[in-house]
């Protein structure tokens, strides 16, 4: 008689979580994309696309804001960050003879943008145009380096000190 290794069977296949992991993120990525799917193009988020790029010693920034008015765009600089909030209001409204319709939107959106410590804040200009928010951060002035003279102490008065002390 043979003497055989004894090995368990705990179902049908082995317990591997990183697949079962898997599997649920791609369940939920389904769900929130059916969701989404569902929402008119305007509501399925209010976070404007930003451009930020540098041109000709400052940078811009560019935020499309389309369908927004100027009265309810606030841009603020505090300390090194850009702030640029808003709210949309968006109501239609259609009556005619056999129905009645109506729809509203609003929602609101904040993004802050950290900015490079040379830019001048002074000196920055907003500019709201067909949608599209242009905010320009002129660089400040490059700090030249100072030099500092190092000066080292006569050893003569130390010592002066030092026999006055011992008399």
């Amino acid at each position: 008689m043979a003497i055989e290794r004894w090995r368990p069977r705990w179902g049908i296949s082995p317990w591997r979580p990183f697949r079962d992991l898997e599997e649920w993120e791609r369940r939920f990525d389904d769900l929130l994309e059916r969701s989404l799917w569902r929402l008119p193009t305007d509501e399925k988020g209010l976070v404007p696309a930003v451009d930020v790029f540098e041109k000709d010693g400052r940078f811009v920034v560019k935020a499309e804001l389309s369908g927004m008015k100027e009265d309810n765009i606030d841009v603020s600089v505090v300390g090194d960050t850009l702030s640029i909030k808003g709210e949309k209001k968006t109501e239609t409204e259609v009556k005619d003879e056999d129905y009645y319709r109506c729809e509203r939107s609003y929602g609101t959106f904040y993004r802050s943008i950290p900015l490079p410590s040379n830019v001048d804040a002074n000196k920055i200009e907003a500019s709201f145009d067909d949608g599209v928010l242009e905010v320009t951060l002129p660089k400040s002035a490059k700090v030249k380096p100072k030099k500092i003279a190092v000066s080292a102490k006569k050893k003569a008065t130390q010592s002066a000190k030092k026999v006055t002390k011992a008399s």
